[in-house]
């Protein structure tokens, strides 16, 4: 009996400092939606039930990179259906990372939160990034107990991930995910960056080394397929070691030594034979072998050198990071025809009142003296 009633204690107290942390945190999630007209809808009707359990004030960012389909009609419906939701209109597909930087930049609360448009990754698990980051970490992200990609997807997540250990440390980038949870502060880091190639992932670490990863649910794709194919991450892997690491340098660098050693040994072997036997090593298939190794050596040196010689050259045109075309602050959004909201989101102890446009506070009861 005492044993139930100390754990009974224990559990009012954990829910009680669970409900003071929501009520003294603001936050802000940031959505980056590619051709997701059919998940949108379900995506924020989740968001709405368990936002107002999360924080007493609450935006949602939807940033549409340049869809294809409706994404951005589909937008239009959820912002006057969901006051708190805010929507950006890119001019065309910039990248998930951009359209990231562009919510983020956009954000207002303390506390940021990304999440893919796509469901995998549930927003109830939100809770589990926030407690972490309430001990007093910077970043938290949501490492999948199992990726549900796919073989080749996962193949190029993990060339990905190998590319971020050069830039962020292996520690830090094992655990790297689309859904992160960090402090709106983190992003002064990056404030003036601009450049068409970037990693959200990279630049946090401008800012802090406080890091830290909780094992989340990863659920199957139920709308849709991934917009990411392995050669679209083997490139954005390929960006991420020529644009925010010196390692392909220092490779080729290695390889230069390396082969110039073996430019010697091959001297002293030419030399031993010609002091051992009177003559030359015969043959042109070993004199078109070595040249053949050499040049190889230093196309390969070169092409690295290039890949960086292009990054300057991109960064002296001043290429915009994104561009955006309308945003819901501003413009009237294009709407689809009248749809009846259900009126079951909200539980009965949570009451909403505007803060103003695109952010709610929520006042909570506790659920103990029920």
């Amino acid at each position: 009996m005492k044993r139930e009633t100390a754990l009974a204690t224990a559990n009012k107290q954990a829910d009680d400092n669970d409900l003071l942390e929501a009520n003294s945190r603001s936050l802000s999630v940031v959505v980056p939606a590619y051709n997701s007209a059919g998940s949108l809808r379900d995506l924020t009707a989740r968001l709405a039930q368990v936002l107002p359990t999360l924080s007493r004030a609450y935006e949602v960012i939807l940033v549409n990179d340049g869809s294809r389909d409706n994404t951005w009609e589909v937008i239009g419906q959820i912002v006057q259906d969901y006051p708190w939701v805010r929507g950006i209109n890119l001019m065309r597909n910039y990248g998930q990372h951009n359209a990231l930087l562009c919510g983020i930049r956009a954000a207002q609360h303390e506390i940021l939160v990304t999440i893919d448009d796509d469901l995998q990754n549930p927003p109830e698990e939100m809770a589990k990034l926030l407690n972490k980051l309430a001990e007093g970490y910077d970043v938290v992200y949501g490492t999948p107990q199992r990726e549900q990609h796919g073989f080749w997807r996962d193949l190029a997540s993990q060339v990905t991930k190998l590319a971020l250990k050069s830039a962020m440390g292996a520690a830090t980038a094992r655990n790297v995910s689309a859904f992160r949870a960090f402090r709106t502060q983190v992003r002064d880091a990056f404030a003036n960056y601009r450049s068409p190639f970037l990693s959200i992932d990279v630049l946090l670490t401008w800012g802090t080394t406080r890091f830290a990863a909780v094992t989340v649910q990863h659920d199957e794709r139920v709308v849709g397929v991934s917009n990411y194919t392995f050669r679209k991450l083997a490139t954005h892997a390929l960006n991420m070691m020529t644009g925010f690491s010196t390692t392909p340098l220092q490779l080729a660098s290695l390889i230069g030594f390396a082969f110039t050693f073996f430019g010697l040994g091959v001297l002293l072997f030419v030399i031993g034979r010609y002091v051992l036997e009177g003559g030359s090593v015969p043959g042109f298939p070993f004199l078109a072998s070595v040249i053949a190794i050499f040049s190889g050596a230093q196309l390969f040196a070169l092409g690295i050198i290039g890949e960086y010689l292009a990054r300057m050259h991109f960064r002296t045109m001043e290429r915009p990071t994104y561009v955006v075309r309308s945003d819901s602050d501003s413009v009237q959004l294009p709407a689809l025809p009248p749809r009846t909201l259900s009126q079951d989101h909200y539980a009965d102890t949570v009451v909403e009142q505007p803060l103003g446009r695109n952010t709610f506070q929520v006042e909570m009861s506790s659920h103990a003296d029920h």
